[in-house]
Order: C-alpha cells, then structure tokens, then sequence
C-alpha cells in the first residue's frame, strides 16, 4: 500500500507542470500554426491568467500557505481554463478582464474606422509606443 500512495504522491506532482505548463505550451504552438483566430483568443488570455494567478499566488503565499487544499484548488480551477471543452480562459477574459481594461481605459471599445480596420488596440499601442523624437540620444 506504501508504494500505491507514493505513485499517487508523484502522479499529483507531476500534474500540476503538465496541466498548467506542458499542454498550454504545446496547445499554444498549435494555435499559432493554425489559421483560426479562436485558439489564439484562448490561449493568449490563458496566459495572461494564469500570469496574473502566479502574481497573486507570490503575494498571497503567506495566506494560502495556510490552506491545505490550495494546490488542489488551484490545479482544478487551471484544470478549468486549460481544457477545451470549458474554453475557461476565453470566458474568464471576455467577462470580467476585457471589461476591467475598458472601464479603466486601457483598451477602447471597437470602433471601425472608415478604412474598416478595427481600432481597439490603437490607445494602448499609442500609449507604449515613443512618439518621433520623444526618445532622443543624450
């Protein structure tokens, strides 16, 4: 019986990596290579969840160090955003992230320009980008 638990002792470890690093990183590459927009729309609000619960995760270990089932937690909920049937990570961005970063104004509503391209990104983009001769050598 002690080697059974010690199986699932090193089952347990290793699915964490493989669920919130391996697959999204293979599932990643994958829809870079497709042509469909949908997959590149998952998986790039995967990683910036999974960045931020990271960050929360850094801040918070004095507080979850506290919570024996945190681990657990925290490999069912990336369980939830990683697997394809719940698309998690594409639910979580469209209803609470993308209207955060709205309100805020980091990113704009988007409008179509007369050309017909969309204009969404435009402030963000002009808000990180030097303006010609803002950077000059000294």
């Amino acid at each position: 019986m002690g080697r059974f638990w010690t199986l699932i002792t090193h089952v347990h470890a290793l699915a964490g990596p493989a669920t919130m690093l391996l697959y999204p990183l293979y599932a990643s590459v994958m829809a870079i290579e497709s042509p469909s927009k949908v997959d590149d729309e998952q998986w790039l609000a995967y990683w910036i969840l999974y960045s931020f619960l990271t960050l929360m995760e850094m801040l918070l270990q004095p507080i979850l160090q506290w919570i024996p089932i945190w681990y657990d937690i925290k490999l069912a909920f990336v369980a939830w955003l990683v697997l394809p049937q719940f698309r998690g990570a594409a639910f979580i961005y469209e209803r609470f992230v993308r209207e955060k970063l709205r309100k805020y104004g980091a990113i704009d509503p988007p409008h179509k320009s007369p050309n017909g391209k969309s204009k969404g990104k435009k402030k963000f983009v002009d808000f990180i980008t030097p303006k010609k001769g803002e950077h000059e050598a000294y």
